[in-house]
Formats: C-alpha cells, structure tokens, sequence
C-alpha cells in the first residue's frame, strides 16, 4: 500500500487468554477508498476497530492513523476520525441540533463556528426538519442519518462505521447508503464493518474478509467473486408441496456433470456451474420443482470461505 494510506494496520495480534482473537491482521485504506472488514460474528472485526480507536491495547502489531501512531498519539488521531458505532448513543436529552453542537464543542469547535455546519449536517442528513426534535421522536432510519451527521462535525478524513444499517427498513438503508456514497465522491475514506452482502458489494471498492482473527481474502467484490467461485448459480427449493428431499434424487448422473460443487443449507440445494443452460433444461423436466438462477454475488463467496453454519459467540 502507498505511504500516503489513512489507516495502515500491520501484523495486529490481540489475544484473550488463550484465545487469539485477531491473528497478524495487516491490511490499508488509501484516501477516497472503501474497505469493508467483513466477517461471521466472532471474527475479530470489532476487536480489531476497539484497537483502531484506541479503546483496546494489541498485543502486537502496528497501527498507523493519518500519519501517526496509535494508540500513542491517540488524541491527535481522533480528532480527525469520524466513527458511527454499532449502537446509538445519541443523547436523549438534547435536540438533534444540540446533539450536533455539544459534539462539536468536544473537538474545540466554537458555536459561532458551529452553527452553519450543524444547518449544513442536518441537511445532508435529510432531517433539517427535525432539527428541534429528539432522537427519541425519530425512526431508526433518522437516528442512524443523525449519528452519520454527528461523526462529521469534525470534518473527519476516516470514517469508522460498524454496521451503520443494521435494523434499518430497505428504504432507509438505501438513504443511508446514499448519503455514503456521496461522503465518497468528497473525498473520505471508510473502514466499514457489515453482515449486510449488497451493501458490501455496492459501496466498498475493496474486501478484507476475516475469520477465527486471520484475513482469509482481499481485493476488490467482483475480482473476489470470480476467482473463488463458480459464475452461475441454480437454486433448487423442492417440488411444490414437498420437502427438497436428497439430492441423488434430483440429479442422475448427465445432470451432475454440468455441476461443478452443491451445497445443501436447510431446504436449499446450491449448485454451482460454469454454464446453467444444460442444466436448467435437464431440471426443466420436472415442472414442479421451484428453483432459481442467478449469478454468484458476494453472499456465496462469504459462505464459500466461512461456511454456513451459524456461529454462537461474538
């Protein structure tokens, strides 16, 4: 990565005990780029941005922020982050605006000074008309908008976003993903975590993908995509009325040579081919069975390289 990246982690280790939560995790974010940090729960992504906020100390490794060191220039390295975490923490007791400003006077930024840009946040925010209202009064889509809005009081050159959308209705996560993309075209860079696969695919130019704390892939969604996947996928639900039933049963021996891998989640069979076409007019034949085909998408590559089983911690 060039010396100019706003974020350069190298080599993070962080263990607990005996368990190494993140393992020699080394990656970059250049300015104006999006790099998602995805991974299943438990992987290590959010001890990896507690050790990027200095809110945890790594065992080892380096982390680098705008030039400086963290955690030992921590102050000076906050001061031009911006970070929505993963939960609200709005306070209640103040209006939008007043959330806007007291936040801003944590950075040393005077009212006078603060008042236009606060007019500026809330309509960029799409809540101008909310300004006199409490995040209580709000949808979770606003108050979302608003912790969006907050982290930019500072002008932030890194934004730190964890699952910015999660809860949210499709509606207002394309809103969100909006107004994301548009701090993009200005020139910020994002560190983003997410369990949501299209908003991955849709705003980050590049993918670390991470699992038990080790990076297990990176480059750019589509790139991804390709190398580790087949291109077509056909989903098959089982016949109208029935349960999907073995896959021996749905597939003779001229239909399986069209497959290149199957994997079965719950009442799903997942076949991966190169080309659906003879496929698809095999399993034509049995007009009953509920399938869909479709390409491979980032959701496919996630469960390829995790699995799909579902983890208990994190």
């Amino acid at each position: 990565m060039a010396d100019d990246a706003l974020l350069h982690i190298e080599g993070l280790t962080k263990r607990y005990g005996a368990q190494t939560v993140v393992d020699d995790l080394s990656f970059a974010i250049a300015p104006g780029e999006c790099v998602g940090l995805l991974g299943p729960n438990g992987a290590g992504k959010t001890t990896t941005l507690r050790m990027a906020l200095g809110l945890t100390a790594p065992d080892a490794g380096r982390i680098r922020i705008l030039g400086r060191d963290m955690p030992a220039e921590a102050q000076a390295i906050k001061a031009r982050l911006g970070v929505v975490a993963q939960f609200d923490t709005l306070d209640p007791d103040f209006t939008c605006a007043e959330n806007l400003l007291v936040y801003g006077r944590y950075f040393g930024l005077r009212a006078t000074a603060l008042r236009p840009r606060i007019a500026q946040l809330l309509d960029f925010a799409a809540l101008a008309h909310k300004a006199d209202a409490r995040p209580g009064e709000l949808s979770g889509g606003m108050r979302r908008r608003l912790s969006l809005a907050r982290a930019l009081v500072n002008d932030p050159a890194l934004l730190l976003l964890d699952e910015p959308t999660t809860g949210l209705d499709p509606q207002a996560r394309h809103l969100m993903w909006e107004r994301l993309q548009r701090l993009l075209q200005q020139g910020k860079s994002i560190l983003l975590t997410t369990h949501f696969m299209d908003e991955a695919e849709r705003l980050c130019h590049r993918l670390v993908i991470i699992d038990h704390g080790r990076k297990i892939a990176e480059g750019r969604p589509r790139e991804l995509i390709a190398q580790h996947l087949e291109p077509e996928v056909v989903e098959l639900y089982g016949e109208q009325g029935a349960a999907l039933g073995p896959a021996a049963d749905l597939l003779d021996v001229q239909a399986r040579v069209h497959v290149r891998r199957m994997e079965t989640s719950g009442e799903t069979l997942f076949l991966y081919t190169d080309d659906a076409r003879p496929l698809l007019a095999h399993l034509g034949e049995r007009p009953r069975l509920r399938m869909l085909h479709r390409p491979a998408n980032l959701e496919d590559l996630f469960l390829k390289l995790t699995g799909r089983q579902i983890r208990a911690d994190g």
